[in-house]
């Protein structure tokens, strides 16, 4: 039994060996079989593809040929274009030049003419040079005089022949003019003086406001001074508290502000709760008080004068000028006073008295805003009743009635005498010291300027001017020239209520002893 087992065991071993042996043959034979299939078909798809990829090579360069051909084609075309173009501007320059060679002649032709030309006038001019000093030659031979002497002799000659009819024309016309006007404006002027009479109330930058204790003087300026600085800052007035008791300054050049904050700061007072919210409410409320006393000012204003129609607008600026002064004269005062001025004498002389009434009213409207809007306060007039469309007697009235342009109408004139009249009244404006004594310093120095004044001295308070002449320097003619020319020199450099007067005196003294 082993020995069978060991036999099958062994034979076994044997028969293994060749089995792989042989099926190893059998496959590499199918493999060999399938490579050569393989190789055949990979040779037959390279053959396909080689003869597609000519195909496509022969397809590409003929596409490249073609876009070639139609590219060089088009170049040919757009060279052709070009040259056409380059040609036809070679022609248009080659033509321009011809020109400018032509006009270049031309010019060169024209200056060589001009050259002569100056060359023959320069000679000409010279021969007229010559021939012009010999006549002056001869004429100062046969004179006996140089030509400067003569002309020094021919002006002086003129000059004082025209100073004297000048003199003598000024002297008459004036005296014409006082005799036919000196009766009828004295009478006019006293008449409506005397029937025109209006407080004037002087103003200054400050107001006072009087306080129930010095202790309010602390809540009035706060905590770190919260509550002075909120009032200052609302109302843009500076308040001054110092040792003056039981009283707070108000400062501003705004009056209408410095009423705000007048009332406002009473207002506060009285109340007694004193902190920047209720100083706003405060300070809002006095504005409108304020505003609605200014509309009432203005009506009232109108209605005293019997002038109606005008702009709700300008009623307001009116009543607004309640707060405006000028050298310490109301400015609302001074133009009621100037429009009763005014509607009086246009009843004297016959011309429409509420015309008159009305332009002298607004005569100085613009001071209402000069704080405000930059300009003349007759510049700003026009410019406000223009827009508030006022009657043009009344527009030139408003320009007219500082100089500034010459007066149209009659009524025009009336507001600029009324105006003046009203101004120089005694007792209706007010000056400083230093003002005052400077004015009066400014108008000897303007005398003193002239040649042949001697001495100069200011009277009546700046109203008057004597002028003391040297009457060797200074003749009877010259006498009347020389003040008109201080009176212009004093109207353009000063500024003054009212008119002064320029008085020349001229007299001679012969002095002798007896021994």
């Amino acid at each position: 039994m082993v020995s069978i087992i060991i036999a099958i065991i062994a034979t076994l071993v044997i028969v293994a060996p060749i089995s792989v042996l042989v099926a190893n043959q059998r496959s590499r034979k199918a493999m060999e079989v399938t490579i050569g299939n393989a190789e055949s078909k990979a040779r037959d798809i390279i053959d396909e593809a080689i003869k597609a990829a000519d195909a496509k090579k022969r397809e590409a360069s003929l596409e490249i040929k073609e876009e070639t051909i139609k590219a060089r084609h088009d170049f040919e075309k757009e060279t052709k274009e070009r040259r056409g173009e380059l040609q036809k501007y070679e022609k248009r320059v080659l033509n321009k030049e011809e020109t400018v060679d032509k006009k270049a002649e031309m010019l060169e032709r024209r200056e060589q003419s001009l050259t002569a030309k100056e060359k023959n006038f320069e000679a000409d001019k010279a021969k007229v040079q010559e021939l012009k000093s010999k006549h002056l030659q001869e004429l100062e031979r046969i004179s006996g005089l140089t030509s400067d002497q003569a002309k020094e002799q021919l002006l002086s000659a003129v000059k004082e022949d025209v100073k004297h009819e000048t003199a003598m024309l000024v002297k008459e016309m004036e005296s014409r003019a006082k005799e036919d006007a000196r009766k009828r404006a004295k009478e006019y002027v006293v008449t409506a003086i005397q029937k025109c009479a209006v407080d004037h109330v002087a103003e200054t930058t400050i107001s006072l406001v009087q306080l129930p204790n010095d202790e309010m003087k602390g809540r009035i300026i706060g905590r770190e001074g919260r509550n002075i600085r909120a009032l200052e800052n609302m109302t843009g007035v500076e308040l001054i508290i110092d040792d003056t008791p039981e009283a707070v300054v108000l400062s501003s050049f705004n009056p209408v502000r410095r009423e705000i904050a007048r009332i406002a700061l009473e207002k506060l007072i009285v109340d007694g709760r004193i902190h920047p919210a209720r100083i706003e409410e405060m300070v809002e409320k006095a504005t409108k008080e304020v505003e609605t006393k200014m509309r009432e000012d203005g009506e009232a204003a109108t209605l005293e004068l019997g002038v109606h129609g005008i702009h709700p607008e300008l009623v307001r600026l009116l009543g607004k000028m309640k707060y405006r002064t000028s050298y310490g004269q109301n400015a609302l005062k001074h133009s009621m006073e100037v429009a009763q001025l005014s509607g009086l004498l246009a009843s004297e002389i016959g011309v429409d008295v509420r015309m008159a009434k009305r332009a002298g009213l607004l005569h100085d409207i613009g001071k209402a805003i000069d704080h405000e809007v930059e300009g003349s306060h007759v510049e700003l007039g026009v410019n406000l009743c223009k827009k508030y469309k006022e009657h043009p007697i009344v527009i030139n009235a408003v320009e007219s009635h500082h100089g500034d342009a010459e007066p149209d109408t009659l009524i025009a004139c009336l507001v600029q005498a009324a105006d003046a009249i009203s101004a120089a009244r005694p007792g209706a404006r007010s000056e400083t010291l230093e003002s005052y004594t400077t004015r009066l310093k400014q108008l000897e120095e303007i005398a003193d300027s002239f040649q042949g004044v001697d001495k100069t001295f200011a009277i009546q308070a700046g109203r008057e001017i004597r002028v003391m002449v040297v009457p060797e320097q200074i003749s009877d003619d010259d006498m009347i020239l020389l003040a008109r020319d201080i009176s212009k020199q004093v109207e353009d450099n000063l500024d003054y209520p009212g008119q002064i007067k320029v008085n020349i005196i001229r007299e001679s003294r012969v002095v002798d002893y007896a021994k």
